[in-house]
Parts: structure tokens; sequence; C-alpha cells
């Protein structure tokens, strides 16, 4: 059997890939259902009636609430199809109830996957490649994709998937506090914050605005926000954390303890942002008022507009990058999960749905998200749309997790860099003794060999 530690499920050296999948369901989270799918379905896959899509999707909150809306028009618009639309729980839940049911042959039709995760549900032979011939007569051709985006989805020179979105890390503001603070220029446009001092300086001036704080971002029980905003900074010194699918560990102990010293002085040095808040506190802050910045993927944008929060968003600080801009993110991407052989009218089905999903971009992109389809992304409505466009370039300088079979959205990889950073960020550990542990955690699980 494998453990469950504080870093999440690892497997032993010696599980193979089905005990693995047969133990790690039973930790898996909660399910929900969507649409008219049922339990039974989204727990383990079921048989559908002939000529339904099954889709599994992991979105709620706001995303998940247009993406119904977008499953409601595929319906309207395709009704000779039925639709089966499962949601699951966020993160390693949803991978491996999707990788099990692929294993017991009876995978959804179309699935969501973070581009992250990609790579990985290939090397487990759990994805079909989509040939060339079947997109083109769905008109899902390589021209109509950020370059960026269609190029992570290839692996080995096969499309594997096709991408949705890129999701970055942000920066969202409020103007009203910002214009108070003299951080607005004549076209009511952030000032840049480009540089250590800049930032620190932008942050101040929102307190002293505010009365409570300069910007606002999760610490408690949130390792991804942790990671993501670690990440964001290191990779814009150019630094790495892992090569060689993850066997190696190449932390540049330089540059992670300039990210590191900085983020302590963010918060525990100078108070200008709290050293101790969760997902929800941060929320919360930013929404009220009682901070100035908010730094955070771009899906909150929902919750600030139904708020009524005077906001607006810019792309993340290039603090350290000077001419290299770069910013973590991920890309949700619809894959079409293997199901024992090809079989020509499921795939046929998937890309109908798939190409429904693309030609909806502009409803996904109100939600935060920059479409990778450029008949959207290129559109005037999209180029119009604002806040949301005022971050599209992230998308080309999106910095992905690095790969390995334990990396990806929500994996252990974010767990034990995220706890790492979150204890800088509150104070309860020095950088240099933080950067320690993270190097040895991650050691363990490069050491780690992956299920078989």
């Amino acid at each position: 059997m494998g453990r469950q530690d504080q870093n999440g499920w690892r497997p032993t050296p010696s599980m193979s890939r089905r005990s693995l999948l047969k133990g790690a369901v039973a930790a898996a989270g909660g399910l929900t259902v969507a649409g008219c799918s049922t339990l039974s379905a989204g727990l383990a896959g079921s048989d559908v009636a002939p000529g339904t899509v099954d889709y599994w999707n992991l979105f709620g909150g706001g995303d998940g609430v247009r993406m119904q809306q977008m499953l409601d028009q595929f319906q309207q618009t395709h009704p000779a199809l039925g639709l089966q639309a499962v949601t699951l729980q966020w993160g390693n839940p949803y991978y491996t109830k999707l990788a099990l049911a692929t294993v017991g042959d009876k995978p959804p039709d179309v699935a969501v996957s973070h581009l992250s995760r990609v790579p990985t549900l290939v090397s487990a032979g759990l994805v079909q490649s989509l040939e060339p011939s079947d997109l083109e007569a769905h008109g899902m051709t390589p021209d109509k994709f950020s370059q960026s985006a269609w190029e992570g989805c290839q692996v080995d020179g096969k499309t594997y998937a096709i991408p949705l979105d890129t999701h970055p890390f942000v920066l969202f503001y409020n103007t009203d506090i910002c214009k108070k603070a003299g951080l607005l220029g004549a076209d009511d446009q952030l000032v840049s914050l480009n540089s250590p001092d800049r930032l620190v300086d932008a942050l101040t001036k929102a307190k002293q605005v505010s009365g409570a704080w300069g910007g606002v971002t999760a610490v408690n029980g949130d390792t991804a926000t942790n990671w993501r905003m670690f990440q964001s900074w290191y990779a814009q010194l150019g630094g790495e954390v892992l090569k060689n699918d993850g066997t190696e560990v190449v932390l540049d102990d330089d540059k992670a303890l300039r990210v590191l010293e900085y983020l302590k002085r963010l918060s525990v040095d100078t108070k200008l942002m709290p050293s101790s808040v969760d997902y929800q506190g941060a929320v919360a802050l930013f929404a009220s008022g009682k901070a100035g910045f908010y730094m955070q993927g771009e899906w909150e944008i929902t919750t600030f507009q139904t708020a009524k929060t005077p906001f607006s968003m810019t792309l993340f600080p290039n603090v350290f990058g000077g001419d290299r801009y770069a910013v973590q993110a991920d890309r949700h991407t619809l894959i079409v999960p293997n199901h024992g052989g090809r079989e020509p009218r499921r795939t046929d089905r998937a890309l109908i749905l798939v190409r429904s999903l693309l030609d909806q971009s502009l409803t996904w992109a109100k939600g935060g998200h920059v479409p990778a389809w450029l008949p959207v992304k290129d559109g005037t409505e999209y180029k119009a749309l604002r806040p949301q466009s005022n971050y599209a370039s992230a998308a080309d300088a999106a910095v992905l997790d690095p790969p390995a079979w334990y990396s990806g959205s929500g994996s252990n990889f974010e767990i034990v860099v995220g706890s790492a950073v979150a204890t800088v960020r509150s104070g309860q550990a020095a950088p240099d003794a933080a950067l320690k542990k993270l190097r040895q955690d991650l050691q363990v699980l490069a050491d780690t060999p992956p299920p078989t």
C-alpha cells in the first residue's frame, strides 16, 4: 500500500499503476454532478446511452456556471447528441477518478485536463492521440490556436490535447484606492511596478489609503497560491526547479533565496501584506476595500464583479525579470481518454463537443481565462473585453509546472513547494531554513520511482 502523509498521496516503489489507482481512489474527494449525469457514472465510469457524449470536468464557482452555459448551448445546437456532464473535485481526486475510469475501460468521451498533467497521463497510456485528419474535419488546425498553447499539447510529434485557455497569475487592483494613492496614470492605468522597490512603494501608498493592508494573497492552507507566487518571481530570475522528468532537483539556491527573502519583506518585515490569512479571507479583504492589491489567478474576476468592487486587472509585476517577463500559469485542455481502441464515431462525437466549447471561448474568457482559440482571441469582442484582455500577453510568457509524474496543477509537487513558501511568508521559518527543507522534500519526490 501507499502511505498518506502531510504531502498527500505518495506511492511506494513497488506499487503498480493499477494498485495505485485502487488505493488512491479511497482517499479521493467529494463528487458533485452537473447536467443530466448520474452519481454512479461519476464515480467509476459507466455505460451511457448510444449517441451520448460523456464529459468530465473540474470546474466550480464562476467557471462552473460559465461551463454549464456553454454545455447548455451545445445541447441546443446539437439536439441529436445527448450529453452527460460530470463535475468532480479539483486536484488529485479528479485525476485519480479519471485514471481509474480509463484503466477500467469506462472513461468519459471528453475530459478536461490541466496541460501540466497531460505528459503524465500520456506516459501512463491514458490519453488517445488525435489524428490531424480528424481535427481538420472539425476545423481545428494548428493555425487556429495560440502557438505556445498548441505546442504544449504535442508529445513526440502527436497531438494529445486541445488547448482551451491559459490561466495566469495576475494582479488585481482597487481603482479607487490606487487613484487616491496616486498610482494611476493619466489613462487611469496602473503605473509600472516592475522592480522590487516600486512594488513596495505602491503597497505602502495603498496601505496608507486603505488603512489596513497594501496587498493581500492567501498564506494559510493554500499551497497552490504560495507556489504560484514564488514560481512567478523565481521564473523571472530564470530559475528552474526540476529536470529530467522530475528525477533531478536543480533548485538555484541564490535565486530561490532572493525570492523568499522578498516575500518575507512584504509580509513579515514591512507588514504591507498579511502573514496569516486563508484564501477566502484574502478574497474578503480585497472585496471590502481593506487592501489595494490582490495577487491570484484571474478566475476570481467574477467574485469581485459580483461584490461590485471597484477594480481592474493587469499583468503580475515583473519585479525581477527586466527584459524577460515570466509568470506562473497553467492551461485547461480537452482530452479524449483511451477506450480500448479507436472508435471513429466516439472520436467524432468528442470532437463535436470540443469544437463547440472552443467556439464559445468568449463566454469562457469573461471568467478571466485567456482564450487559446485565435478566432476569439484575435477578435474585436475579446480585445474590447476589459479588464480581461489587459493581461492577454501573459499567455505567451506562461511558465507551467515542471514535468514530473508527481507534478502538475494540484499535485504533491505544488504542496511541497507551497508549504515551504508559506512558512516564510507567515514568519514561521527563515528563508534559508525553509529552502533547506524544501530541497530535502523535493529530493524525496525525485527519488521515488513513478508508478508503473
